[in-house]
Parts: structure tokens; sequence; C-alpha cells
């Protein structure tokens, strides 16, 4: 009996109009190979250009096709919570809406899951070589090599967003981060939770439309503060192991109309 018998793949898109039609799409056909049991949603985090648009499209188009939009930008790590929210399938895969890696890819998350012999909770994707304008490469490896000494981190690419994660190790954790931060606070809980990982390599793309949130002065000064607070937290007081955790409030959104059947994949 195949280990994955159903996935839900999500998408956080901010200004992504360019990208997220394809990889929603890539996406649909790809888990129709892998599995009969699917979904694909997409959060559009409050974007301002035609991101909401396109995906109200899809979901009209594709019946396995969800959206939800926040009413407003929470944030990298709001979007991703409400995806992993979201997600009501066996396992959860996600990925950005940028392109910047191929949903194709999922397959190989999948075989290598299926390959192992004892029990995975994840599967982390890592990148084969970063296509990236120097200056951002620079500063992800020492961002990288930072975070992991700081966190104790057995990953060779903590901060690759191309992951697969069993729906039951997802709920032994609670997620509290509203920033891109989360990705860090996700793997350092589920890893002091013993859940077991996998990693596989992955391609990297350049961008080809839309620009980085992440890449300029007031925002990198922002991350480090809350990368700060996130080590005291959790590597410091330990918070997430203790016996009562931090609930984060709900995020605003507004709802979406069903998609309708028409020619889904």
């Amino acid at each position: 009996m195949p280990k994955v018998r159903s996935i839900s793949a999500f998408f956080p898109a901010y200004n992504d109009g360019g990208t997220i039609a394809s990889m929603a799409v890539s996406a649909l056909l790809t888990l129709q190979e892998l599995v009969d049991d699917y979904e694909v949603i997409i959060i559009d985090d409050g974007s301002s250009d035609y991101t909401g648009w396109v995906i109200d499209e899809l979901a009209r188009r594709y019946e396995r096709l969800r959206v939800i939009h926040h009413g407003k930008n929470c944030g990298y790590g709001g979007a991703l919570r409400t995806g992993f929210a979201s997600a009501q399938k066996d396992w959860v895969f996600y990925t950005d809406g940028d392109a910047q890696y191929d949903p194709r890819e999922l397959k190989h998350l999948v075989a290598a899951l299926e390959r192992e012999g004892a029990p995975v909770d994840a599967v982390n994707g890592y990148k084969i070589s970063r296509n990236d304008p120097l200056a951002r490469i620079i500063i992800g490896r020492l961002y990288h090599h930072i975070v992991r000494l700081a966190f104790g981190f057995r990953l060779r690419d903590v901060d690759c967003d191309f992951r697969l994660i069993r729906r039951a190790a997802l709920d032994r954790v609670t997620l509290c981060s509203d920033s891109g931060s989360i990705c860090l606070e996700l793997v350092k809980k589920l890893q002091d939770a013993r859940m077991r990982f996998i990693e596989v390599p992955v391609h990297h793309y350049h961008r080809a439309y839309g620009r980085s949130q992440f890449f300029n002065l007031p925002r990198l000064w922002r991350t480090a503060l809350q990368l700060m607070d996130l080590w005291w937290r959790l590597v410091i007081k330990k918070e997430h192991l203790q016996a009562a955790p931090v609930v984060p409030q709900a995020l605003p959104v507004r709802g979406a109309p069903g998609p309708a059947k028409g020619d889904g994949a």
C-alpha cells in the first residue's frame, strides 16, 4: 500500500499574478499522477496586483482548487498558517507562488518518502544551486549558517520552502509567526517534537516575475529582531515544550465563491 494516499498542496501568493496560474495548474496535473485524493489551495495574502482575479478564475475552472483571500496582507507567516489550517488531506505540501521552485518536483519528494523503510514525518527540499543575484546568495548563506548554529538545525537547507509534511506532525505543533521566520519556527518545533526528516535535492530558478519582499534593509532589520525573539523563545525559554501552547489569533479572511465544476485536472 502506498504511504501517501492524499495530499493538500498550497501556495502563499502575494503579487504573484504572473506566475500563480502556471504553478497551480502544474500542481494539479502532478497531483493527478500521484494520488486519487488531492486538493490545491491558494492563499492570496492581500495582493495589490491581479493575483486575486487570476485565482478566482482558476477556481471556477478547476473543481479541486480553492482560494482563500486575506482581507489585508498578513505576512508570509500568516499566509502559511492559513494554508496549514485549511489543508484537509493526510499530507501537506507547500511552496511559494513566485515560480522559483517547480511543483512537478513534488514527485521526487513523494518517491523518496515511498522508498524509506522507517516512518517519515517531513520531506524537506534543498536547493541544488541558488539562482539569485550575488548579493542575495551571500546574504542567504550568512543567514543559513547563523540560524543553523543558533537554533541547532540539522537540515542542510532550512530556508528551502519546498516541503511535504505529514498532517499528524503539523497537528503536534502550534505556529505563531507572521513573518518569514515561520520557516525556522516550523522546522525547530518539528525537530524538537522528534519528527523525522528526510531531504531531497530540488532545482531553484531565477525569479521571472515580481520582486522579492524580503531583501531590503528595513525588512532585513525587522527579520533580525524577529530571529532574536524567536531564538529567545524557542532556544532559551523553550516555550514550545511547555504544557500550554500559545494560540495565535485568527487571520482576517474574506470569503471567495466556491469553485464551479469545469475542466478540472
